[in-house]
Order: C-alpha cells, then structure tokens, then sequence
C-alpha cells in the first residue's frame, strides 16, 4: 500500500495500468488491486487534504494499519558469552547464538550477533594494551 497515493494520481491523469506499474515499479496486478481496493472504498482523486498514508491505508483497507513499535531486543551477555566461548573447547559462536535465540526470540539476527562479539572483542583488546587504540582482529 506504500504507492497507493501515487497510483491514485497517476491513474486521475488517465493513465494505463500498465504505464502505473512501471512508473511505480509494482506489478500490473497490485495497480489492478489497489484500483479496486480504492473503488470499493470510494476514494478516489484528489484526497482530502487531511489525509497522510495512514489515513488512506485505513480507508481503503477496512482496518487500521498497525503501528510499529521499536523495542529493544535483549542484550546478549557478551561478559559471559566471552568467558563461555574461553573456556569450552568446542563451543561456537553459531552454537551461542542458537542459545540466545532460545531466550530471545526477536533478539539479534546471527550476523548482527557475531558483529556485536567481535566489537566487543576489538574494544576489550583496546582497553588491555595501553597506548594503542584499536588493534586489528587478528
């Protein structure tokens, strides 16, 4: 529904639905869609002033559109998961990871976890070699 508005004027201006579709970059069958959607709502060109995205969304869909809330995945323990990964031999990170997800279900994706360890790695050597500032991963 992101180019709703657009198909809309467009399609005021005459247009085909096809020239729609590839101005908009969306398949013919998703102008098709959002005409009739928009039809059967009884919206058409010009919207009312007042009306942003959201607004449009609920109309033509029936229903409100969901916000999206941000939360903050939880934290790995990254102390932990550094002395973890010291101590057993054979652990690895995907294995952690796999842990973590168990807690966390909308936590970190596994590259944005293995991103954050070797973060942290390369700011704890920081911290240990005085007179240096970032050492290489090595």
């Amino acid at each position: 529904m992101r180019k709703l508005k657009e198909v809309l004027r467009l399609h005021s201006l005459g247009l085909k639905q096809q020239q729609i579709a590839r101005s908009c970059l969306i398949a013919q069958s998703t102008v098709h869609r959002y005409l009739k959607e928009a039809a059967a709502a009884g919206v058409s060109w010009p919207l009312p002033p007042d009306w942003d995205e959201r607004r449009l969304e609920e109309v033509v869909s029936g229903a409100p559109s969901p916000t999206v809330a941000w939360h903050k995945a939880g934290m790995p323990d990254f102390d932990a998961i550094r002395r973890q990964l010291q101590t057993h031999r054979n652990l690895t990170l995907q294995l952690a990871w796999e842990e973590y997800r168990e807690d966390h279900h909308d936590g970190y994706s596994y590259s944005r976890y293995v991103a954050a360890v070797f973060m942290l790695r390369d700011h704890l050597k920081a911290m240990t070699v005085p007179g240096i500032g970032n050492v290489p991963a090595t």
